[in-house]
């Protein structure tokens, strides 16, 4: 998906730049801006995404146990 959406924001931008009249200019501009934030986002979703701990190692409870359990000797 983010990948359409960087396609789709490039292609903004080049039909902004490539009009001539000030109305499409305007409109393809704020296409081109929204589309560059929301690829920025995505693309910064996927980062996190990949080196985000699996749910399963966030158990806080269990972490809570172990720690306040008295130690064996």
């Amino acid at each position: 998906m983010r990948w359409l959406l960087l396609f789709a924001t490039l292609l903004s931008w080049v039909l902004c730049f490539t009009r001539h009249g000030p109305g499409a200019m305007a409109c393809w501009l704020f296409a081109g801006i929204a589309g560059a934030i929301a690829t920025v986002l995505g693309f910064a979703q996927a980062r996190i995404k990949a080196n985000a701990r699996p749910e399963t190692m966030l158990d806080v409870t269990a972490m809570r146990k172990q720690r306040d359990k008295p130690p064996q000797a």
